[in-house]
């Protein structure tokens, strides 16, 4: 009988000394997952931004849920950004899911299902916009759809000044036109 006894001991000391150096093993190279979101190296966080700002007469106004300021770049990342730019006689209002505003150069870039309507009635699809404050200009290098009251343009870039208003639709364009009813 004791040496059943001993046996059935050395049986259960190595399952043990097993099952030990099993779960030592899978918790040094498990891998673990975050809780929340990744760390950032942002200087600055901030929630519900809200600028305002005047340049050469157009006056336009910045609100986002999330900033994260970046000092060094001169640099700030938005996420879910509405940005209204109000003209004399239209305004215009830009939303896309994330962008920069690079303070040093006056510009902001708005990426991600990016829609532009304007108060008379003109909307823009892309995937990325540019505004830059001191020349007055919008553009984008990416494909564009426009359109209003039916009518359709498509185009591979799209380019307009405020100043004088001029807008181009480049590359290989497609327009779709339909009449209006009052005619």
């Amino acid at each position: 009988m004791p040496n059943l006894a001993r046996a059935i001991l050395i049986v259960v000391a190595v399952f043990v000394v097993a099952v030990a150096t099993t779960l030592v093993v899978r918790t040094r190279t498990a891998r673990v997952e975050a809780l929340g979101p990744a760390p950032s190296t942002a200087d600055l966080r901030i929630k519900e931004v809200d600028l305002e700002e005047v340049t050469k007469g157009v006056r336009w106004r910045l609100r986002a849920e999330q900033a994260l300021m970046y000092e060094q770049e001169g640099r700030t990342n938005l996420k879910n950004l509405t940005v209204r730019v109000f003209q004399k006689d239209r305004s215009w209002t830009i939303v896309g899911e994330e962008g920069d505003l690079h303070q040093k150069i006056r510009t902001v870039e708005v990426r991600k299902n990016v829609v532009i309507t304007s108060s008379d009635g003109l909307r823009m699809d892309t995937s990325v916009i540019h505004w830059d404050a001191d020349a007055q200009r919008l553009w984008t290098d990416e494909p564009v759809t426009l359109s209003r009251d039916g009518s359709v343009i498509q185009g591979t870039a799209f380019d307009m000044t405020t100043d004088d208003e001029t807008a181009t639709v480049a590359g290989r364009v497609r327009a779709t036109f339909t009449r209006s009813r009052a005619q």
